[in-house]
C-alpha cells in the first residue's frame, strides 16, 4: 500500500480532490491585492483619506477680504432734491494674520493627514489579518477534504479485502458487518469537510465583495505547511516599532499636539484689520461745503482688538496638556506592541515545538502501524478490532496534525499583525 497523505514533509500545495480543473485558484498575494482595491471598508478609509487633504486646502486659506458700499445722506433738502446731499463711500477691508496662523493651521492639517494615512495603514493590517484567518480556514477545509476522502478510499480497500476473506470463510459475517458499519464514521467525515470547506469559502469570497463568481469556481492555493526557523524575537521586536502603523500613529499625534499648542498660543494674538475706504461727495455741489472744496477722497484705518480677557487661555492650557497626553499614549502603545509580539512570538513557538515530533516521527509511525496491522488482517494474523483500532488512530493523529498546521498558520497571521507586516510566509 503506498504511501498516503503527506504536508509537511513534502510541503505540498494543498488541492481539493472535488474541485474542478476549470476552477478559478487564487494565491495569498493575489487574494490580498484584491483585497486592498475591492474591499468596501478600505476603500471608505481611501475616501476618508482623501477628506484629510481636502481639509489642507482649506486650513491653507488666507481670511477673505471684506467690501462694503453704502449711499448715505440721501433725504430733504432745501433745493428740494433729495440727492442734493447724498454722498457715496466705499470700503475694503482686511485682517491681518499674526504669529503665522494660517501656516501653522496648515502644519496642523498636513499632520492629521499624516495620522490618517498611518490610521488608514492600521485599518489594512487588522482587516487582512481577517482576509488571512479565511485564507487559512479555505486551506484547512482543503486538508480535511483531501485526508477524508483518502481514509475513505483506504478503508474501502480495507473492506474490499474483508469481503474477500468472508467469501473464503475466513471471517464471520458478524465480523464483516461491524467492517461496514464502520465506514459511515469516514463518510461523515468527508461530507463535513464538504460542507466546511464550502463554508470557508463563502466567507472568502465575502470579505472580498465578490458576489459574482459561483463558490464551486473558486479556490486557493497555498502551502498547507510548518516551519521550524523562526527571526529572532528582538529583531521582530524591532521591526514592529519601525512599521507598525497605530504607533506610528500615537508618534504622530504628539507632532500633531505640539503645533496645536502652538496654534493656540498664536490665536492668543491680536489681528490687526486693515481698511481702505473712500467717499464721493461730488455727485452735487455738496463738495462745496468742503474746506476747502472736496470732490474724492481715500482714507486708510486700522482696528485692533483689544484682548484684554479674552487670550484663548483655556486653548493654550489645554493643548500644552494635550502634548503630555499623546506622550503618555505612545508609551501606552510601545507596551501593546511589545505584548502582542511577545504572545503571538511565544504561540508560533509553541506551535512549532508540537508540530516538529509529528514531522520527525509521529506521521511515519502512525502509517507504519496502520500498514502493518493491514497486513496482517489481510493474512489473517490480526483480529478485526487491532484492524479498527490501528485505522483510528491514524485517523485521529492525522487530524490532530492537520489542526496543529492550522493552530500554527493562525499564530503566524497573528505575528503578522502583531509586527505590522508578513515577517513569516
Amino acid at each position: 500500500m503506498g504511501r498516503v497523505w503527506r504536508i509537511a514533509s513534502l510541503g505540498i500545495v494543498c488541492t481539493c480532490v472535488a474541485a474542478s480543473a476549470a476552477a478559478q485558484t487564487v494565491t495569498w498575494p493575489e487574494l490580498r491585492d484584491r483585497f486592498r482595491v475591492m474591499n468596501p471598508t478600505l476603500q471608505a478609509g481611501r475616501i476618508g483619506l482623501d477628506e484629510s487633504h481636502a481639509q489642507e486646502v482649506t486650513a491653507d486659506l488666507r481670511p477673505n477680504p471684506q467690501f462694503s458700499l453704502t449711499f448715505d445722506q440721501v433725504g430733504h433738502t432745501e433745493s428740494g432734491n433729495i440727492f442734493s446731499a447724498a454722498t457715496l463711500l466705499t470700503s475694503v477691508s482686511f485682517v491681518h494674520e499674526r504669529e503665522h496662523k494660517r501656516e501653522l493651521r496648515f502644519e496642523s492639517a498636513k499632520s492629521g493627514t499624516t495620522i490618517a494615512q498611518s490610521n488608514q495603514d492600521d485599518l489594512e493590517r487588522t482587516l487582512l489579518f481577517t482576509l488571512r484567518s479565511a485564507f487559512v480556514q479555505v486551506l484547512q477545509g482543503k486538508a480535511f477534504l483531501q485526508l477524508a476522502t483518502e481514509n475513505l478510499a483506504n478503508y474501502d480497500r480495507v473492506i474490499s479485502v474483508g469481503r474477500d476473506r468472508l467469501q473464503a470463510g475466513d471471517i464471520a459475517q458478524v465480523d464483516f458487518d461491524r467492517l461496514q458499519l464502520q465506514r459511515v464514521t469516514y463518510e461523515s467525515d468527508v461530507q463535513t469537510a464538504e460542507v466546511n470547506l464550502r463554508t470557508a469559502k463563502i466567507q472568502l469570497l465575502r470579505l472580498l465583495n465578490d458576489q459574482t463568481t459561483p463558490v464551486d469556481r473558486f479556490d486557493v492555493g497555498g502551502a498547507y505547511d510548518f516551519s521550524e526557523t523562526l527571526p529572532p524575537l528582538e529583531s521582530v521586536r524591532q521591526t514592529a516599532f519601525d512599521i507598525r502603523p497605530d504607533l506610528k500613529a500615537a508618534a504622530q499625534a504628539v507632532d500633531k499636539a505640539k503645533i496645536d499648542h502652538r496654534l493656540a498660543v498664536a490665536n492668543g494674538s491680536a489681528d490687526p484689520i486693515i481698511s481702505v475706504d473712500a467717499g464721493f461727495p461730488s455727485i452735487s455741489q455738496v463738495w462745496a461745503s468742503y474746506q476747502p472744496p472736496l470732490r474724492q477722497y481715500v482714507g486708510v484705518g486700522v482696528t485692533l482688538p483689544l484682548r484684554f480677557s479674552d487670550r484663548n487661555q483655556g486653548e493654550k492650557v489645554r493643548t500644552e496638556l494635550e502634548v503630555t497626553r499623546e506622550e503618555r499614549l505612545v508609551e501606552a502603545a510601545k507596551i501593546q506592541v511589545t505584548g502582542d509580539v511577545d504572545v503571538a512570538y511565544a504561540s508560533v513557538a509553541s506551535a512549532v515545538a508540537l508540530l516538529r515530533p509529528y514531522r520527525a516521527s509521529y506521521l511515519d509511525q502512525a502509517t507504519r502501524v496502520r500498514d502493518t496491522v493491514t497486513f496482517a488482517y489481510q493474512s489473517g494474523g490480526a483480529s478485526l478490532l487491532d484492524l479498527l483500532q490501528a485505522q483510528q488512530e491514524y485517523r485521529t493523529l492525522q487530524v490532530t496534525y492537520v489542526n496543529l498546521v492550522a493552530a500554527y498558520l493562525s499564530a503566524v497571521a497573528q505575528l503578522n499583525l502583531a509586527v505590522g507586516e508578513e515577517v513569516i510566509q
